[in-house]
Order: structure tokens, then sequence, then C-alpha cells
């Protein structure tokens, strides 16, 4: 029997998720609360298996009392409920020790797959959660590689770089940097062997793209 506990500061949604639950064979509702505080306090006697807990709350938030709550009772698995698909919320709350989060337009099949992955000793994040979470994770290796090959640009090959996107000519340029024609094509050719980049229409739209030059 699979001993659930509701934590949400709105009465309408607990009741809700309450009428959700009971429904879902294995599942009994042992008690509620409407903040993190009351939670703790409440769960005392009776140590809940998992927990569905909203993150923002008056007193006493979700991402600090599952930090509390695991602090005390570590076998408890909490998964966490919100209004909002938030890669930050969901990063706070899973180092707070969190096994899942729902967005709360949940229905009983979302439930009830949850309650069967914690059973059975997985976390349960809801397909918009993932989807949240994988565009992050594409966005920070695409950050990375990104600063890899900015890594690669010297000083003044970065300043030969605004400059061409400035649209200057070469003797421009050569002119604006006191330096020669030949010096700056030079540093254009570098720059495209360093970036793997096929042209300096390709790096110019690199480098436009990713803010990496002022203009």
């Amino acid at each position: 029997m699979a001993k659930t506990f509701i934590v949400d500061d709105h009465k309408i949604f607990r009741n809700g998720l309450k009428l959700l639950l009971k429904e879902i064979p294995g599942v009994e509702i042992i008690g509620e609360a409407s903040n993190g505080k009351e939670f703790i306090e409440k769960i005392k006697n009776n140590i809940p298996s998992i927990v569905f807990m909203d993150i923002k709350m008056p007193l006493m938030n979700g991402i600090e009392a599952t930090k509390k709550a695991l602090n005390i009772y570590p076998s408890i698995n909490i998964i966490a409920l919100s209004m909002f698909n938030d890669y930050e919320y969901l990063e706070e709350i899973l180092d707070a020790g969190a096994v899942g989060y729902m967005l709360k337009n949940i229905g009983k099949a979302d439930l009830e797959n949850a309650i069967n992955n914690i059973k059975e000793g997985r976390g349960y994040f809801c397909d918009n959660m993932i989807m949240v979470a994988t565009k992050k994770v594409k966005k920070i290796k695409e950050d990375n590689e990104k600063q890899k090959i900015i890594k690669k640009l010297s000083k003044r090959e970065l300043e030969v770089l605004e400059l061409i996107c400035k649209g200057l000519s070469t003797k421009d340029i050569a002119d604006t940097l006191n330096v020669s024609p030949r010096t700056i094509d030079g540093h254009r050719n570098n720059m495209i062997k360093k970036t793997g980049f096929n042209n300096t229409t390709a790096l110019v739209s690199f480098a436009i793209n990713n803010n990496i030059v002022n203009i």
C-alpha cells in the first residue's frame, strides 16, 4: 500500500488530487497540509512513502520542506507539483532531493504512472518537464561548444572579427588597427581554421547570432 501525503496551499487543488488518488488501487491517503511547516509537523507519527509537494507555498515552501523532511526521513519519495514548467524550479527541487516533477494539470493516468514508478524505485517526470530539461541540456551543450570556439581565438582575432561583423573592408580594418591588409587576411584565415567554419560568412553568422561581438 502506497501511503501518500498531499502538501499544497490550495484546498480546492488538494481535494481534487484526493479524488483522483482514491481511484487508484493500492493508494492510501494518510494526510494533507497547506504548507511545508505543517507537513513536517504532521508526518511525525505517520511517515508517508510518497508525498505530492507543491513548490510555492507560504511559511515554508516545497523546496525547504523537501530538504527538511528528507534529512529526517530519507525513505520518503517526494514528487514536486507546480504550475510552472521551469527548469530552475526543476533543478532546485531535484537538488533538494525530490524524485519527480509534475505539472498541476495532471490526470489520473499521470498519477498512476508516477506511483508505479516510485514503487519500482524510479523517479517520474511529466512529458513537459522532460522536454524542458532536454532543451536546457541542449542549450548548456551549445553554450559549452560556443565557449570552446571563443577560447580558440586570440584577443586580436576577436577585434578583427568584430570589425568584420561591422562590415569594414580588409583595408579599413588594417587602417583601424594600424597593420597591413596581409596581416588582417592572416587573422581571418587563422580564425576559419581554428573554429572549423568553411568561410568568413559562416564565422560572421556564428559571431552575430551568439552575441560574441558588439555591433
